[in-house]
This record gives structure tokens, C-alpha cells and sequence, in this order.
């Protein structure tokens, strides 16, 4: 379907990646509804925070985006990292104190 509708469809979240937020499908941002389908966002919280993880260059710049958009408040990104912190030892690919740094370096500056 993806390719009929020439769309690139990541067959992934962030969920795959980093705990799962608390609270996401309530914070999912509805995009709009074709027949039986409705379309969301994927929690901003949870991409900003599973981006920060990845920290690729693109990443970076896409959370910084978020932020500059108001789609994030920095300090709600600190406090719901601070729910799954304790979890991340289910994901072996985290080093949970360098993701921490990450977390706190991008959103500790600029909370609001």
C-alpha cells in the first residue's frame, strides 16, 4: 500500500526503542480520517525522547524542531523520562546514563 501511495511508511516506533511512555495514545495528535482510517501522530513526547536516544544529526535537529513548535514543553519531556528511567535496562542498546546526559543536555537548558 505504502508504494500505490508513494508514502515512506517506517514500520517502527518509538516504543521499539524506549519504554513506552505513560499516556501516549492520549497525547497522539489526530491528523485526520479517510473513510474507516483515521491517521495520528505518534506522542511527540515519545519521538523526542526515542530520537534524543538515537542521537543522530537529523534527530537532533527534528527535536529541536519540536521544541521551537511548542509540540514539547521541555520540562513534561524531563518528567516523563524520569517515569521510564528505571525501565530502560529492558532495552540492551540503552546505556541508560549517556541516554540520561542526552536527555538532560537537550531539555535541562530550556525548561519551562
Amino acid at each position: 500500500m505504502k508504494e500505490s501511495l508513494h508514502l515512506n511508511v517506517e514500520l517502527a516506533s518509538p516504543a521499539d526503542f524506549i519504554p513506552e511512555l505513560p499516556g501516549w495514545q492520549e497525547r497522539s495528535l489526530f491528523i485526520a480520517k479517510e473513510r474507516k482510517l483515521s491517521f495520528f501522530h505518534y506522542d511527540f513526547y515519545s519521538q523526542a525522547l526515542s530520537k534524543v536516544q538515537r542521537a543522530h544529526s537529523k534527530d537532533v535537529d527534528d527535536v529541536q524542531q519540536m521544541l521551537r513548535r511548542e509540540l514539547i514543553e521541555p520540562k513534561r519531556a524531563l518528567e516523563l523520562f524520569g517515569i521510564i528511567e528505571a525501565e530502560l535496562y529492558r532495552f540492551p542498546a540503552i546505556d541508560p546514563p549517556s541516554f540520561k546526559v542526552r536527555v538532560e543536555a537537550t531539555f535541562a537548558s530550556c525548561k519551562s
